[in-house]
């Protein structure tokens, strides 16, 4: 598409939204998505910013790894949304209200939309480094290299039994389950789509337990969970893959009443500069693993 190639930083879905809501236009005509671009004409583009009425900057604690002009690397704690949702307070109490008041200044809009650049997201009760897009330049830049396997993303979990292998690969189709839409599945999964995880052995936790150190190759919905689940060692308080009296126990013990899942670190190179963002384990997971962690995979 010749539109995209002159606009390079707009996606073709954005452009494509643009034709459709008459902000394109050619010799002064409102550009046809069917019409053909010639040599020499004149292109006209009208940019609307759009606002969030129902999101609003909301002052919170964040634990900040990293931050420059272009980007804002955030330890998610447990228990907090990402997006806003319908039956939790709506529009309050979400990492999206809390970067819009971080980065008033810094964030004026991203695809000329105004919203944090968050490119990628995990579920409410896991803890996690989460990369925040603070402009147009580096959404892109991530997103491109999100949908070309170029992040490195790795995380720590706690399953229960001891699983004897000292790496591992699980590879499977997912998608979501016929018999209930708030679940994946890897049996018969609707629309399902290749997911690959790679596993290490990192300690045995009181004879009963396994800490491992997870690396994604592709980014499907809730992955990690789905696949260790399907192995025969579910990541404790997993509620939803898992259901046992052991979580029971590991409140009891640790106080841990969560799913044990950590993003623990990300690799990625930037604009030709390798960055490496540690997230620090919460205190609820520190209490379970009592050692050390090496960044290494």
């Amino acid at each position: 598409m010749y539109l995209s190639a002159l606009f390079k930083d707009f996606s073709r879905s954005y452009i494509q939204k643009m034709i459709d809501n008459d902000q394109l236009k050619v010799n002064w005509v409102v550009l046809n998505k069917n019409k053909k671009i010639s040599p020499k004409d004149e292109i006209e583009l009208e940019i609307k910013t759009e606002k969030l009425d129902e999101v609003l900057p909301e002052k919170m604690s964040l634990d900040i790894i990293f931050e420059n002009n272009d980007i804002l690397v955030i330890n998610k704690d447990p228990w907090i949304n990402v997006h806003p949702v319908p039956w939790e307070n709506w529009n309050k109490n979400t990492l999206v209200n809390g970067v819009l008041y971080h980065c008033k200044n810094d964030l004026p809009t991203i695809n000329w939309v105004e919203r944090p650049g968050i490119v990628h997201r995990l579920d409410k009760d896991t803890s996690w480094v989460i990369m925040i897009a603070k402009n147009d330049k580096m959404m892109k830049e991530l997103s491109e290299l999100i949908k070309t396997k170029k992040v490195g993303k790795y995380y720590l979990a706690i399953v229960n039994g001891l699983i004897k292998e000292k790496e591992f690969k699980i590879e499977s189709y997912i998608g979501r389950d016929p018999n209930d839409r708030k679940k994946m599945t890897i049996k018969s999964p609707v629309n399902p789509k290749e997911a690959i995880t790679y596993g290490k052995l990192i300690d045995y936790i009181d004879n009963k337990y396994s800490l491992l150190m997870l690396k994604l190759e592709t980014w499907r919905t809730h992955q990690i969970r789905v696949h260790l689940a399907s192995i025969g060692y579910p990541i404790i308080w997993d509620k939803t893959y898992w259901n046992t009296k052991v979580n029971k126990e590991v409140l009891e013990k640790y106080w841990l009443d969560r799913q044990a899942l950590h993003a623990y670190f990300v690799d990625i190179n930037l604009f030709w500069k390798d960055y490496k963002f540690v997230a620090p384990l919460k205190e609820d997971m520190k209490k379970i693993i009592k050692k050390e962690i090496e960044t290494k995979f």
